[in-house]
């Protein structure tokens, strides 16, 4: 798999040489592993064992429901009342943040209404900070540690 720009760990595969796995921690069990899922992997170790999320509040392909339509969110924050707080959004490496990730993630806020986005193809991330007030955001210089939000 590609290098990130994101910290190592002990990553746990299993699965075949045909179907490789990787072990979701937050899922508690193996998944396919795919380029996206490798950023994932990455990310959301990342978030808890060098940013201080903590793994209970943090959720990894969450199932939303509009009308009769089925979306599908990477990773969600949720706050300690179980709210979600930040939707997260990886795409693999190879793909470029273009708008229209930025559009899918927004089409996701349109129903949680969080306080940050956060797009990440592990090579570059990007955060934004939601003002609901004025109907705007804020890109941040870097991801913020839980203890910022």
């Amino acid at each position: 798999m590609t290098s990130l720009n994101l910290p190592s760990y002990d990553i746990k595969l299993g699965g075949t040489r045909q179907r490789p796995q990787i072990f979701d921690f937050l899922r508690r069990r193996f998944v396919a592993l795919t380029p996206e899922e490798w950023v994932r992997q990455h990310f959301t170790h990342w978030l808890v064992g060098h940013k201080g999320y903590p793994q209970a509040l943090l959720g990894n392909e969450i199932e939303l429901t509009v009308g009769e339509k089925k979306l599908r969110c990477d990773s969600i924050l949720y706050n300690k009342e179980l709210q979600p707080r930040m939707i997260l959004e990886y795409k693999a490496p190879s793909i470029a943040l273009t708008q229209k990730v930025f559009n899918q993630i927004s089409t996701y806020n349109l129903l949680l209404h969080v306080d940050y986005l956060v797009v990440s193809n592990g090579l570059q991330h990007y955060c934004c900070r939601m003002d609901y007030e004025q109907h705007t955001y804020h890109f941040l210089q870097d991801i913020p540690d839980y203890s910022e939000l």
